[in-house]
């Protein structure tokens, strides 16, 4: 579904136009077309490539989609490929954003992204100094802004390894928290493969040999690739810290059947001696002088009674009871 669709020359709008008027402004001087299709369809991909002269690789990865973050040269033009990450409820949508670049066009499909890149054009229109800059600088505008985006999602990862983290140790199930966490791992698992290779890209534009169509962005290029650098290292620490977690919890729950060891050790402890009192003037034996002792009952049941309280003493000192 097209989106938008306009011509712009020297940093400033000219018109929004139809794409059968594409080629009309593509060899104008200082003029390029910046077209935005949404879920675009194999036909409308098809009359792209006819008004761009897309190389048809990059079409075909287009149109098949589930392509992991890339940058491929084809000859003076780009074909980009960008993964999108955002919260749906409690889960996170991953989609994908193909961007064709050349010298005097930008073209960007976006797939499985709710979230548009409207607010993109309208920064960008309103710094023409930049947009004269060209189809580079509107490449710069799209993978800022999705890299932008990451943060706050890597920001709400946190925050749910925190309050697992509270659980861990509030006595909550540890059964949920161990399910939790491997949701959280997984997730920062999809944010890691949305980030990581992207960081190899933006690397791409701005150091060694960049590509012609941006020139002149290197700098705005070097801003991206450290704000994913962050992204990439917080990734890392959380999926360090969630691996932690796990290991704690695990270590809390031997800890806690260690303690009820324990305590039935402790019980088995108690019943034990007078069990054992008991089944000694339990014996048929003829001569056993406790047995027409007159205090011979009282004996047996106070020592069971003194013995049980010594112990329980000692295991409470202990802190097995």
């Amino acid at each position: 579904m097209l989106i938008n669709c306009a011509a712009y020359q020297d940093g400033r709008k000219l018109a929004d136009i139809g794409k059968h008027d594409i080629h009309s402004y593509l060899n104008r001087p200082g003029c390029f077309v910046w077209v935005a299709l949404k879920d675009a369809t194999p036909d409308e991909l098809a009359d792209m490539q006819r008004e761009f002269g897309l190389h048809e690789l990059a079409v075909e990865d287009a149109s098949h989609g589930h392509q992991r973050p890339k940058l491929e040269e084809y000859g003076d033009s780009l074909f980009a490929v960008v993964r999108t990450v955002e919260y749906v409820g409690e889960e996170l949508n991953v989609g994908e954003v193909h961007i064709f670049v050349g010298r005097n066009y930008v073209l960007s499909t976006r797939n499985r992204t709710r979230e548009g890149f409207a607010s993109v054009r309208e920064r960008c229109e309103r710094e023409p100094q930049l947009l004269k800059l060209g189809a580079g600088f509107v490449l710069y505008a799209l993978i800022d802004t999705v890299v932008d985006r990451y943060f706050p999602v890597l920001e709400d990862l946190e925050d749910d390894l925190e309050r697992v983290e509270r659980r861990i140790f509030s006595g909550a199930p540890a059964r949920e928290n161990i399910e939790q966490l491997y949701a959280l791992k997984q997730k920062l698992m999809e944010l890691k493969h949305a980030a990581g290779p992207l960081q190899e890209t933006a690397g791409k534009l701005y150091g060694g040999r960049v590509p012609e169509v941006c020139l002149g962005t290197q700098d705005y290029f070097r801003d991206v690739y450290d704000h994913l650098l962050r992204i990439n290292q917080s990734i890392d620490s959380l999926r360090e810290m969630v691996t932690t977690a796990i290991s704690v919890n695990l270590s809390l729950i031997t800890l806690g059947e260690n303690q009820t060891t324990k305590q039935l050790a402790a019980y088995a402890a108690l019943v034990a001696v007078p069990t054992m009192i008991a089944g000694v003037y339990g014996m048929n034996f003829d001569y056993m002088p406790e047995i027409k002792w007159v205090w011979g009952y009282p004996f047996a049941v106070g020592l069971m009674v003194v013995i049980d309280v010594y112990l329980f003493v000692r295991f409470r000192k202990a802190g097995w009871l």
